[in-house]
Order: C-alpha cells, then sequence, then structure tokens
C-alpha cells in the first residue's frame, strides 16, 4: 500500500495549519506541523507572538536548532502516511512530498483569521502577521538562502483561500489528490 506524503506550505495566517490538520484527518493520516513544534519552545499561548518572539531569540534563530527541525519533519515524510505542514515543507519535502500544496489568502484576511485566533483587535493582527511574514523571510533567507515565498514556484495546487471556508479549501486539496491518483511506491526494502 502507498504511504502518502502531503506538505503544505503558505504565509502566515493563511489557514494552512488548520487546513493541514483537517487534510490528514479526512485522509485519516498522521499530522506534524514544524511550526507548532517550533512555537511549544516560547511558552506563550497566542501563536502569532509566540512564533515572533521566539523567532527574535538567539535560540531561536539558531541555525541548528532549524535543521533539527528540518530533519525531524524529512525523517517522519520518509515513514509516508502523514499531513506536514510548516513554512518549509514544500521545500524540504519536494523530493519526498506526493502533493505539495501552497495556501494563502490576502493581507486582510490572514490579519481577520489570526484576529479571530488570538482574540485581538485586527489591525494589531495585521501589524503582527506582516512582522511574523518579514521575520520570517529574513531569517529563513539567512539560514538557507532563499525567499520562503518562491516555494509557491515548485507547488502542484495552489489556492487563493481568501474567500473560502476551512471546509472549502479542505474539499478542494481532496478533489485534487483523487483527481491525481499515484502509483503505488517500491520501497528499496521491497
Amino acid at each position: 500500500m502507498r504511504k502518502l506524503v502531503i506538505a503544505i506550505s503558505g504565509p502566515p495566517g493563511s489557514g494552512a495549519s488548520t487546513v493541514g490538520g483537517f487534510v490528514a484527518k479526512k485522509l485519516k493520516m498522521k499530522y506534524f506541523s514544524p511550526g507548532k513544534y517550533f512555537k511549544k519552545m516560547s511558552g506563550k499561548k497566542n501563536e502569532t507572538e509566540a512564533a515572533i518572539s521566539f523567532l527574535k531569540t538567539k535560540r531561536g534563530t539558531s541555525k541548528s536548532l532549524h535543521e533539527r527541525i528540518d530533519e525531524l519533519q524529512i525523517g517522519k515524510a520518509r515513514k509516508g502516511n502523514i499531513v506536514l505542514e510548516g513554512s518549509l515543507s514544500i521545500h524540504f519535502l519536494k523530493n519526498i512530498a506526493d502533493h505539495k500544496i501552497w495556501v494563502y489568502a490576502s493581507k486582510r484576511k490572514r490579519a481577520e483569521r489570526t484576529s479571530k485566533r488570538d482574540n485581538v483587535p485586527v489591525t494589531k493582527a495585521l501589524k503582527k502577521v506582516l512582522e511574523r511574514e518579514a521575520t520570517e523571510i529574513k531569517l529563513f533567507k539567512n539560514i538557507y538562502g532563499f525567499d520562503y515565498m518562491s516555494q509557491k514556484k515548485i507547488a502542484d495546487l495552489i489556492i487563493d483561500s481568501s474567500n473560502l471556508t476551512i471546509n472549502q479549501t479542505v474539499e478542494k486539496i481532496l478533489k485534487f489528490i483523487k483527481s491525481n491518483k499515484l502509483k503505488p511506491r517500491v520501497s528499496k526494502s521491497d
């Protein structure tokens, strides 16, 4: 049986994490988010604040920490039967993932979603979403040498979720996966 691997990436507040979790649940697959794993280290409950504050610490900017998280993500992907959602998932899983999906939304919609999730005013959420995005772009450029927003170019499916509900976005992904069935993968141990 094929051990499917799905990589989902997108800018902060685009809904990629929520969508990834629902896709995994619908497909009865495991789910892993390097970003959620990373954010737990900050100790803050507000997701956006957790990411921003931790990304500005010595540990949060540590290349070795990010490489360990990347290796963890790659290891989980190699086992298969998983949906991985992270800022760099498409990049690091480009040769492993069966489907690479980029989910994005307008800045305004990302701010509205973040406002609701973090229980802050939309104006503050917009400022924080843009700050987080700029911080991530700069950090990942310094560590890896590329703009993580460019992953959109290698995605198999690009979804603008601005005017879609989570369920509609999930359904688009499931329809795409179903219409792009893959042949069984033969591992080297077979």
